[in-house]
């Protein structure tokens, strides 16, 4: 017979009692909040994996734990934090990040901005990549130039726009072949500029397209705005994902504290044109995977290499806006894994840090298992 001082012993002795706030025992259930030790998502679902095993192997599969798990009082150092000031009219801020370069993020930042303009979202697009901005490019605004408009009195930039992505890039007022020397400063405050100084409108997401690995672009980024939750794209060999770990630890400062919403594992496969069906590991298999779960987050999806993403991309036409094509289905499932991990960062962190969505486009939360 299960009695609550049996119960009051095992939270002591596995070290949790003083996250526990109350627990019931009815029968064979037993029900207990909790205070996690961190906001974060995944700290959270860690907890509660490791309550359940917990009490499995000590009381046997008989016993249903039913857990509430709250989020804790902000500490004097979150509360200290610089999230910038919140940009009118945008819901989400998501910052697109990798731990090294070469891993093709600036194609994913494009074709995952796209599909969720095409699943009916109002989408801005950053490139924060000052020294190899890549977005006029894939997005066929090579040679355009933000024109100037007035909202309430000020003169403001605004966005260029196609593909129903609203965009800004440092390469719209450097020349193509004109090299972008600047210090830290100098390029923190241009990436200033695009962002509050830009006429966005109403955005339901604004994607950062940052460079690559943790620097003072990241940290301006971090300080002038209040970003939702960060996405980290990687291929599957070792020395990406040795990389992605340290991406990944600037986000889960303390200091820092953005949630990370998942990983995107770029160029998990090849598979030629003429053998669909076929995938080789060129780079490795599931790497990505054994990483995220090691994180305890989400991978939000497989991006093949295919020959014709990089041809999309060259052309100005992102891969993902090919009608019924399977790579058009990969980014649309990666997206809505996306979305779906986003509305639980939203559900999990306290309300004053919670953005609401306007339109889910088919996404729902993932069902707790």
């Amino acid at each position: 017979m299960l009695t609550k001082e049996k119960v009051q012993d095992f939270l002591k002795e596995i070290e949790v009692d003083d996250l526990v706030s109350n627990f019931q025992i009815m029968g064979n259930d037993v029900y207990i909040d909790m205070t996690a030790h961190s906001p974060a998502m995944h700290e959270k679902k860690k907890l509660e994996a490791a309550m359940k095993q917990a009490f499995a192997s000590e009381f046997g599969e008989d016993i249903h734990l039913k857990l509430k798990i709250v989020s804790p009082e902000p500490s004097e150092i979150q509360q200290s934090q610089i999230k910038g000031k919140q940009i009118p009219g945008i819901q989400n801020i998501i910052a697109i990040a990798s731990g090294k370069g070469g891993v093709g993020k600036s194609t994913v930042s494009a074709n995952m901005a796209v599909t969720l303009a095409k699943m009916g979202f109002k989408v801005g697009l950053l490139d924060a990549d000052i020294y190899g901005p890549s977005v006029p490019t894939m997005l066929d605004t090579e040679g355009e130039k933000p024109i100037s408009v007035e909202v309430n009195g000020k003169s403001m930039m605004k966005p260029v726009e196609n593909y129903g992505v609203k965009m800004l890039s440092i390469g719209y007022f450097s020349g193509a072949n004109q090299a972008v020397v600047w210090r830290g400063p100098m390029a923190s405050k241009a990436l200033n500029q695009m962002i509050r100084d830009a006429a966005w409108g109403e955005l339901d997401f604004l994607l950062i397209d940052l460079p690559p690995g943790t620097g003072d672009i990241h940290l301006s980024i971090i300080q002038e705005v209040p970003v939702t939750g960060a996405v980290i794209v990687s291929t599957p060999q070792h020395v990406a994902l040795a990389d992605v770990r340290k991406g990944i630890a600037m986000f889960q400062m303390e200091s820092i504290n953005i949630p990370v919403l998942g990983l995107i594992e770029n160029m998990a496969y090849f598979t030629p044109e003429e053998l669909p069906d076929n995938k080789y590991y060129i780079f490795g298999k599931q790497g990505a995977q054994y990483l995220a779960e090691d994180l305890g987050i989400p991978v939000l999806g497989e991006i093949p290499l295919i020959q014709s993403i990089r041809e999309a991309g060259d052309v100005g036409r992102p891969a993902a806006l090919q009608e019924g094509s399977k790579i058009g289905e990969i980014y649309t499932e990666t997206a809505r894994n996306m979305v779906e991990s986003l509305v639980e960062r939203n559900k999990s962190l306290p309300p004053t840090e919670a953005v609401k969505i306007t339109t889910m486009a088919g996404c729902s939360p993932k069902a707790k298992k």
